[in-house]
């Protein structure tokens, strides 16, 4: 038994599993950053236009895609996936041929896809609560791009890449040891599945 928490350690450990996670995950945003670029002009063409993913009330792509949370910027959030997910893909691909950045880019990695995912759970929180229209798309965005912080964090926790002191770094990699960090994203999507189907009910299905 000992062994076998000792390997599945080592694999989490591992580039292969950190940065394969990464890679596919932040595939899954860029499709969906694609999917809802592609919305975007045929809203801006046809505002009234039905998507593929109207589904209901609670489930409508076009609700949120003409909400001014959809254009924050001056143009459809999407188009920041399809510039900085494909970052994340070139960095997780040479990280798996070998490829070692220095501490400095990894660490202005982790500042920037930290503004990043805290941007996307403010779209979250404002299709629940302000918009009150949930869309697919978005939701795959908002799952992936967790999921790609949790992996850049743990790598760079791992290496140090954040320029903690020797005690945080020590209490850090433990906590990683532990798997703290797998049950914590875990438990975290866990609570955003519950709070959606709490908050919408059978209008989710209806």
């Amino acid at each position: 038994m000992t062994d076998l928490v000792d390997r599945l350690h080592t694999f989490r450990q591992s580039n292969g599993w950190i940065f394969s996670t990464m890679l596919v995950s932040a595939c899954l945003s860029l499709l969906a950053s694609f999917v809802l670029s592609v919305d975007a002009i045929d809203l801006a063409k046809d505002p009234g236009a039905q998507l593929a993913c109207n589904i209901n009330a609670v489930i409508s792509c076009g609700t949120v895609g003409a909400s001014w949370q959809a254009h924050l910027l001056g143009f459809p959030n999407a188009y920041l996936g399809m510039v900085a997910e494909p970052v994340v893909i070139t960095i997780a691909v040479a990280s798996l041929t070998g490829v070692r950045f220095r501490r400095g880019f990894m660490l202005a990695a982790q500042i920037v896809y930290t503004i990043g995912v805290i941007f996307a759970y403010w779209l979250f929180f404002q299709a629940m609560y302000v918009i009150g229209a949930l869309c697919p798309w978005c939701l795959l965005v908002t799952l992936s791009t967790t999921l790609v912080f949790t992996s850049l964090t743990h790598v760079n926790i791992r290496d140090n890449n954040l320029f903690l002191s020797e005690r945080a770094h020590a209490a850090a990699k433990a906590g990683l040891r532990m798997g703290l960090d797998a049950l914590i994203v875990i438990v975290w999507l866990a609570v955003l599945v519950t709070w959606v189907v709490v908050h919408y009910g059978s209008a989710l299905f209806s």
